[in-house]
């Protein structure tokens, strides 16, 4: 089992349906997009908790997050 940190589990817990990098920081109510990278998005979708609806293109516009099995699952613990 992959040990999650706090801030993933943060970031598990405010992540509903779809949303966008700026509605997940405006939830934990961040402002540094590197920090919130850094220390939140990169580790949650590496340990496969959460994925990008729009895997093919990373930097769209358009892009958002959403939990997978393993983040749902992680979540009703």
């Amino acid at each position: 089992t992959t040990q999650v940190t706090t801030q993933v589990t943060r970031l598990l817990e405010v992540l509903q349906g779809e949303m966008t990098r700026g509605e997940i920081m405006k939830k934990l109510d961040l402002k540094n997009r590197m920090h919130f990278s850094k220390a939140f998005l990169r580790p949650a979708m590496t340990s496969g908790h959460i994925e990008m609806t729009i895997p093919e293109k990373p930097n769209s516009r358009l892009q958002k997050y959403r939990l997978t099995d393993k983040g749902k699952t992680y979540v009703t613990k």
